[in-house]
């Protein structure tokens, strides 16, 4: 098989995990493997730069809010599925979603959010459902 076409289904694969955690617009319900969750974090990193530049390119860019049109809109747009990943993938430790309002505490607050979603996900079934992990490895057997 050539290089180019694992590359191009490594970019495919990373399109394919952001556009089903957008599809799962409002889904707080379930598990989200690591590979998902940061992946989609990544996309929305990338966007957000690029709509950033194309914002203060066409002068869309605003000083005061600290937003550009763009990447204002955009914003809006993936605040629910960010936060429903985000529960998602605490699901998938083991922990419930309310977890999430950790964040609220100044500093040590995201800090402990980062831990768990770096954590590695609980074995087997849990209270929120399958470990997706386990489903994907079953799929490709």
């Amino acid at each position: 098989m050539p290089l180019w076409h694992s590359k191009l289904t490594r970019r495919k694969a990373v399109f394919d995990i952001y556009l089903s955690a957008l599809k799962k617009y409002a889904v707080f319900n379930g598990r989200a493997r690591r590979k998902e969750y940061w992946l989609f974090m990544l996309c929305n990193i990338i966007v957000t730069i690029v709509l950033g530049l194309v914002d203060m390119t066409l002068g869309l860019y605003s000083e005061e809010s600290g937003f550009g049109l763009l990447s204002g809109l955009y914003a809006l747009a993936v605040i629910i599925p960010s936060i429903a990943l985000s529960i998602r993938r605490l699901h998938d430790t083991g922990r419930s979603g309310w977890w999430i309002l950790i964040s609220l505490v100044p500093v040590i607050g995201p800090l402990v959010l980062l831990v768990f979603y770096v954590m590695d996900s609980t074995p087997g079934d849990n209270d929120y459902g399958p470990n997706p992990k386990e489903q994907s490895s079953q799929q490709v057997l």
